[in-house]
């Protein structure tokens, strides 16, 4: 994969265009700040100064179709990275950033780094109605959100963003800069006192520790709940060693997905909105909960937790997770790595180092797997047409390499659909995202990814109602030669809607849509298929692997059938979820 744009780095004034040798505007020194932070891409729309300094200086502009798909892409690309590289994404003050908030809020909903810097009105013209003020307007869906009101401020705002973004829980920032600040002549000096800033991982207090420990080994059916926490710490493999040490079953949540191997024998799944039979059983058998890494978030989108008669112990790098969706009888402020790897060791100590074996648990995650798999196989294997979502899934995991290939699926139906069935098998091998649901964001993240993992099969599954939301963007893949896999299960139809809409539905047939999205994607310059017999749908993925390997995007229009038969059974002790 290359991006089709070139870096230079001659220096030009962004108001003349003129050469100039020693004239720094507020723009360039944001630019510098953002170069010293190893930030590489610069995603925007349409216009904003920093564009132009950050291209002076080699940062990549990506310049999208609408100002929510720069925040996708960046999201995808700091997931990817495990919040360890993150874009920075700038839109226009006014209707550009007023564009941009839904977005904003998907990355502070899944606990996604990423900084924006949008502009903003004139300091002349703040607090006149009905100018938008971002920093204003979107307190509640930032980790932190400020305006710059001094251009001599922007180094240590900038500084105390990248903190923020570095440490403790993860989470979007927006930084907005008013459009005079952008072209305010400012001492190159201030560049140089840029301080780049570090992560830094606290260890759990080693009482804590020791009591995890101890709760953990006195349980009879512990399970381990495994968040997003691990992927950012990069934890797994003090994951799979605690989990093997104490043969203690492991479930993911939706946005920890592929945070452990789900080829693993102690694997029992993840707790999406739909999920596999064993999730729920071992649930129901647990009288002791470990989260780890985790929020242990309540949503329409995940599995709901029994609560009587369990024990929660929940280790977070954030205070404010605790106790705040379930009664947490421990709670442990730490970094999912070292204190992870210090429970490992308190275990070791506690055993003489042999650790618990619990054989019996092996054999049960194995049955109950293969007891759900043997459910669903006639729908994962179906040769009837409209082909069946779930043929669409499952031909697709067994053709791609999962150890190189992330995995995403779209709002809705696609999600349901994939969640409980794809297997990952590496970290970040698949993108769970769902605590608030951005129709259409599938896109953008596979971009994102592919821009973090060039090599890797990048690949998302989307229905007609998402493609809708943000299908210009596939002409995005195309100019900056992202070799994205666009799945579309196209029904013509916003599927499961119906019976929310039952009079609509049959008097005006709402719930219909329209389209070849095929024909567009060629229009636009990708490599496109439609296929019709399930027989012709992992020769046609074996095809757009080659193209998406020479950076070109392809999207396979794969006609379905509407399938309303989801894993959406709950476990015993919790009440029933709305769920679209």
């Amino acid at each position: 994969m290359s991006l089709r744009f070139t870096t230079g780095c001659s220096e030009y004034s962004p108001i003349s265009g003129d050469k100039t040798e020693s004239k720094m505007i507020g723009a360039d020194l944001i630019a510098g700040i953002l170069k010293k932070e190893g930030v590489e891409y610069i995603p925007a729309f349409p216009h904003s100064d920093i564009i132009d300094s950050g291209a002076k200086i080699g940062i990549v502009p990506l310049i999208v179709r609408q100002e929510r798909h720069s925040l996708h892409i960046a999201d995808g690309y700091t997931r990817m990275h495990g919040g360890r590289k993150v874009c920075c994404t700038t839109v226009q003050y006014g209707p550009g950033s007023e564009n941009a908030v839904g977005a904003v809020a998907q990355c502070y909903a899944d606990n996604v780094p990423v900084l924006h810097m949008p502009g903003g009105y004139a300091r002349a013209d703040q607090g006149i109605a009905p100018n938008f003020n971002g920093a204003r307007n979107m307190q509640l869906v930032n980790k932190w959100c400020e305006m710059v009101l001094q251009a001599d401020r922007i180094p240590q705002m900038m500084q105390n963003a990248f903190a923020m973004m570095k440490n403790g829980r993860p989470g979007p920032v927006t930084l907005e800069i008013p459009i005079d600040i952008f072209t305010e002549e400012v001492d190159p000096a201030l560049l140089d006192s840029y301080k780049v800033q570090r992560r830094s991982a606290p260890h759990a207090d080693p009482a804590d520790i020791s009591e995890m420990a101890d709760i953990l080994l006195a349980a009879k059916n512990p399970v381990i709940i495994a968040g997003q926490g691990i992927l950012y710490a990069e934890a797994w493999d003090e994951l799979v060693a605690l989990a093997e040490l104490t043969d203690t079953p492991v479930i993911s949540t939706l946005n920890g997905k592929s945070c452990f191997p789900e080829d693993h024998p102690l694997s029992v799944g993840c707790a999406g909105g739909a999920r596999p039979d064993g999730v729920n059983r071992a649930l129901e058998r647990a009288d002791v909960y470990i989260g780890l890494g985790t929020s242990f978030t309540t949503s329409d989108y995940i599995t709901p937790f029994p609560k009587a008669n369990r024990t929660f112990v929940q280790l977070t790098n954030w205070e404010g997770d605790i106790s705040k969706d379930y009664p947490i009888d421990l709670g442990v402020i730490g970094d999912a790595k070292p204190s992870i790897a210090a429970l490992v060791e308190a275990v070791k100590a506690k055993t003489d180092g042999k650790g618990v074996d619990r054989p019996e648990v092996i054999e049960t995650v194995a049955a109950e797997k293969q007891a759900f798999l043997d459910k669903w196989m006639p729908m994962l294997t179906s040769d009837e047409q409209p082909i069946s979502p779930y043929r669409v899934v499952w031909d697709l995991m067994n053709t791609v390499d999962r150890s190189k290939t992330v995995m995403t699926h779209e709002a809705g139906s696609p999600r349901d659909q994939t969640t409980p069935f794809w297997e990952s098998i590496v970290p970040h091998g698949y993108m769970g995202w769902g605590k608030t649901t951005q129709l259409g964001m599938s896109l953008g993240l596979m971009q994102g990814a592919k821009l973090a993992k060039p090599d890797w099969t990048c690949v998302h599954v989307m229905g007609d109602a998402a493609i809708g939301m943000t299908g210009m963007d596939f002409e995005t893949a195309v100019r900056l030669k992202l070799g994205t896999i666009t799945i579309i299960l196209k029904n013509s139809i916003m599927g499961g809607y119906t019976k929310h809409h039952p009079n609509a539905s049959e008097k005006y047939q709402i719930e219909a849509l329209g389209g070849d999205y095929a024909a567009m994607a060629e229009a636009f310059g990708g490599y496109a298929e439609t296929i019709t017999d399930p027989a012709d749908l992992i020769p046609a993925y074996k095809r757009a692997i080659e193209k998406a390997d020479q950076g070109i995007p392809v999207l396979l229009q794969i006609i379905t059938k509407e399938e309303l038969r989801m894993a959406k059974d709950l476990p015993e002790g919790v009440g029933p979820h709305v769920q679209v």
